[in-house]
């Protein structure tokens, strides 16, 4: 009995975890991921002027994981009806319960020019590649436009808003959102709270404004055009390739096939309420323990369960989170129930999510480390 879980990301690894406690000793678990390390994706934009919190944000997977069997390679492929997975090594996997958990990649939605003239915020080198860029072309004047005010905008602006403090630059940041609104998957208030807090940073802020095209030195929106540096894209998110770009719609179970759970960013998921659930890893966090739950019942009937009996019922996922919470630079907005913090407070509860997290996964030491640069900062 083999149970694969595809991507070692928020949701990947909490459920590999989760099921290494969960199998029968006699199931075989593999991971498969991209790189031998989990990485702490909601502190990314830090290493765009904190190169070192690369170091804190980083988990190796050998040390977070001790049962199961960890295959460093990307997924090209999976045949759910084979039940296998191809690598770009040229390997194949069988499986009897496949999670896939590969996250999301950047959406470019076919606007010309987009993809090939700006940069995404994904990967380590990603951020390393904007600060590069930074203090190349911008550390002495000029605009950086950051497409998108999702949360990942958000905290990508207010990153390079502080850099460009620290290094007295006079370099305008401008963020850009086709939507009325920045953060505008969420409550009004966390809204308002977000946009304060990016004036109040020095954030130039361009609502209903769609990106329509874009050169190598120009952005042409429905509102006019304008001249940019650089030009960091946050907005959207698409599937994984190996997905074949989509983001399948799952349901409360959270499979796709009896054998084939979808988790987290990889997937458009709909609660037990019936609710769609935003793309976010509070949200994978919690599909991860609802999915290892059913694939380790359905693993422990399947091994030992009388063959004429009905198959356990799938758990359900009920998206519940206690609040949303955003870093602006060197500051933070947090909503706890109907409370919005700003300042210390929320940066303080900012620095005990990753924190958190990265003991959740047995990483003490990078916590500590995350919660020194975070308050630091």
């Amino acid at each position: 009995m083999r149970v694969l879980v595809l991507g070692a990301g928020y949701a990947g690894l909490t459920l590999a975890r989760d099921l290494e406690r969960r199998l029968p000793a006699d199931a075989d678990l593999t991971v498969v991921n991209d790189a031998p390390h989990h990485l702490v994706q909601h502190e990314v934009h830090r290493a765009i002027r904190r190169p070192a919190v690369a170091d804190a944000i980083q988990v190796p997977l050998d040390d977070a994981l001790q049962r199961a069997e960890v295959v460093v390679e990307r997924v090209e492929d999976i045949d759910r009806d084979a039940r296998t997975v191809s690598l770009a090594d040229g390997d194949a996997l069988d499986y009897d319960y496949c999670a896939v958990c590969l996250g999301a990649e950047t959406a470019y939605y076919d606007i010309p020019g987009l993809e090939a003239h700006s940069v995404p915020l994904k990967r380590l080198d990603h951020a390393a590649d904007i600060r590069a860029r930074f203090f190349d072309d911008c550390d002495e004047g000029g605009t950086i436009v950051v497409g998108g005010a999702g949360l990942s905008g958000v905290q990508v602006a207010g990153e390079l808003a502080a850099l460009r403090d620290e290094e007295d630059a006079n370099t305008d940041i401008v963020l850009v959102e086709q939507l009325e609104t920045v953060a505008p998957s969420f409550p009004e208030n966390f809204q308002r709270a977000v946009r304060d807090e990016l004036l109040d940073r020095g954030v130039e802020l361009r609502t209903e404004t769609a990106v329509q095209s874009v050169t190598e030195t120009t952005v042409e929106t429905d509102t006019g055009r304008f001249n940019y540096d650089m030009l960091v894209w946050t907005g959207g998110i698409a599937g994984n390739g190996a997905m074949a770009g989509e983001r399948p719609p799952v349901r409360a179970d959270l499979r796709i096939d009896p054998r084939t759970f979808v988790v987290g960013d990889a997937a458009r998921v709909v609660d037990a309420d019936g609710e769609p659930v935003p793309a976010s890893a509070s949200a994978a966090l919690r599909e991860a323990k609802t999915a290892a739950k059913s694939i380790a019942a359905q693993v422990e009937h399947d091994e030992y369960g009388d063959e004429n009996d009905f198959p356990p019922r799938p758990n359900s996922y009920r998206f519940e989170v206690p609040g949303w919470i955003v870093s602006v630079g060197d500051g933070a907005v947090a909503q706890v129930g109907p409370s919005i913090f700003r300042g210390s407070a929320a940066k303080a509860m900012k620095a005990t999510v990753g924190a958190g997290h990265l003991t959740s996964v047995g990483a003490v030491s990078h916590a500590v480390s995350l919660v020194e640069e975070e308050l630091n900062t």
